[in-house]
């Protein structure tokens, strides 16, 4: 799982996630790549879901690139926990998405297996997404 090796604070406020990604919002490195049309969160576990999804549909062909880390702590407190007591240990982390970010990226396979592929790992994630393709204005 995805989880940072070194942080400066261990826990953090949950914040919004409001605007338009200013990073990562075209492909970098691949032909083709999932686009979030819409703020959100990603747990490591979904991030990895959709990697697995996507890297077996395509066995061993091609090259995947994920581009967001979880960087964002979590803290839940433990079930049936009275209140006070302060902020509960960190649980999970996640990462933040903006519009128009660029979750993963592919490159060496052909369009029909691509498509596929990244429609598969699109399933796994909780926000709404759109297939990029090279040289294709993606909010066309």
């Amino acid at each position: 799982m995805l989880a940072p090796k070194k942080m400066k604070y261990r826990k953090s406020q949950k914040g919004r996630v409001k605007g338009h990604a200013q990073k990562g919002a075209e492909l970098a490195f691949g032909d083709f790549g999932i686009m979030a049309t819409e703020n959100g969160r990603m747990t490591a576990r979904q991030i990895e879901a959709g990697r697995i999804a996507m890297t077996r549909h395509i066995k061993r062909g091609g090259q995947v690139w994920i581009k967001v880390f979880p960087h964002f702590p979590v803290s839940k407190k433990p079930a049936e926990v009275r209140m006070g007591g302060g902020k509960g240990s960190v649980e999970r982390y996640e990462a933040r998405i903006r519009a128009g970010r660029i979750i993963y990226e592919m490159k060496g396979v052909d369009v029909a297996t691509a498509t596929e592929a990244l429609s598969l790992a699109a399933s796994k994630l909780p926000l709404r997404t759109k297939l990029i393709v090279r040289g294709l204005d993606p909010w066309a």
